[in-house]
């Protein structure tokens, strides 16, 4: 029987390290598989998982068994597999998925960058614009449809799971308006929507992406008549009026993208406005790990970084806005509440 094992020796776990390419090949492999979808309650014979999957039996027993030494999956004493709290997170009717944040993570794209990163150490610079010779979400949605396609899903993920969370802390029964900025699909607004009945909103994000926003917010959705719909580069301009601006888990680019959207905001806004920031922090956060490792990968395609508190705090300041508190979401995200001032 193949189990998670814990604390070997400090020359194993180097070994261990150095291979952790192999782990996530492995994750990306039964997730586009559909293992996890295959498997059912109860322990099942690898021949019926091959067969149902479509994969030769054999190679599937690896590719499990490789699995199982994370706690991906477990094999039993008579050989067969079953589920762990872990592999039933790669399904994609698991309501707390992490299916596409799993794919996401380990997109073709990725397995070109990764052994670049001595050099986005050295000089500071994304490597995506030198490996397609385009900006990281151009070249995704010109010559990559499928990544972003993945990346937009991922997005929509996360957004769901944090959503409800972000409408039970934020107080807006002074408000009139409110703008989601780089909002995705739009969730968030959703259920601020749904939690206050008087409130109007905009959702503003790239074409491709607002082109698949919430039903609830399309023609003949419940929340349609109550929401503007707005296809636009944040970076580029804010065509929006608001009370209050909504800016979630996007400003994690370069420092002038981050710059030039924030200032974008307040002009739009103008004195008064109400902004408020939510992010991950590498800080603050159970998930260093994750969290760091995505630090590394924002550096590698977009020149930017998932933020402490201090940077954060630093870049809205610059930016002009008055912080008028932060606090937590949830354990993974941070809201920082701000106000542009006279």
């Amino acid at each position: 029987m193949t189990t998670a094992q814990s604390a070997p020796p400090p020359s194993m776990r180097l070994r261990e390290l150095v291979f952790g390419a192999a782990c996530a090949a492995a994750l990306r492999a039964a997730t586009r598989l559909g293992v996890a979808d295959a498997l059912g309650d109860t322990p099942t014979a690898v021949e019926d998982l091959a067969a149902a999957v479509k994969t030769e039996p054999g190679p599937l027993r690896r590719l499990l068994r490789a699995l199982a030494c994370y706690g991906v999956f477990t094999e039993q004493p008579d050989g067969t597999f079953a589920h762990t709290d872990i592999s039933r997170l790669l399904r994609e009717d698991d309501p707390n998925s992490l299916r596409y944040i799993t794919l996401w993570c380990t997109e073709p794209w990725t397995w070109d960058a990764w052994p670049r990163l001595d050099e986005a150490v050295r000089t500071g610079r994304n490597v995506v614009q030198d490996l397609y010779g385009k900006e990281f979400f151009v070249h995704l949605n010109e010559d990559a449809p499928e990544s972003a396609d993945v990346f937009n899903r991922a997005m929509t993920t996360s957004s769901k799971q944090s959503a409800r969370d972000v409408a039970e802390l934020l107080d807006l029964s002074g408000a009139s308006s409110i703008a989601d900025i780089g909002g995705g699909q739009g969730h968030v607004v959703a259920g601020l929507l749904e939690k206050y009945p008087a409130l109007h909103g905009t959702l503003l994000d790239l074409p491709r992406v607002v082109d698949n926003a919430d039903p609830r917010l399309r023609e003949g959705g419940p929340l349609a008549d109550r929401v503007r719909i707005v296809p636009g580069d944040c970076r580029e301009a804010v065509p929006v009026k608001a009370d209050v601006y909504i800016i979630k888990n996007i400003l994690e680019w370069d420092d002038d993208s981050t710059a030039r959207c924030l200032r974008n905001v307040i002009d739009a806004g103008g004195p008064g406005a109400r902004v408020v920031v939510i992010e991950n922090l590498v800080d603050d956060t159970p998930s260093m790990r994750f969290s760091t490792a995505m630090d590394l990968l924002l550096l590698l395609n977009v020149g930017g970084a998932k933020h402490t508190t201090d940077s954060m705090t630093s870049r809205l300041r610059a930016a002009g806005l008055t912080i008028d508190d932060v606090s937590p979401v949830n354990p993974y995200l941070h809201a920082f509440d701000c106000t542009v001032p006279a």
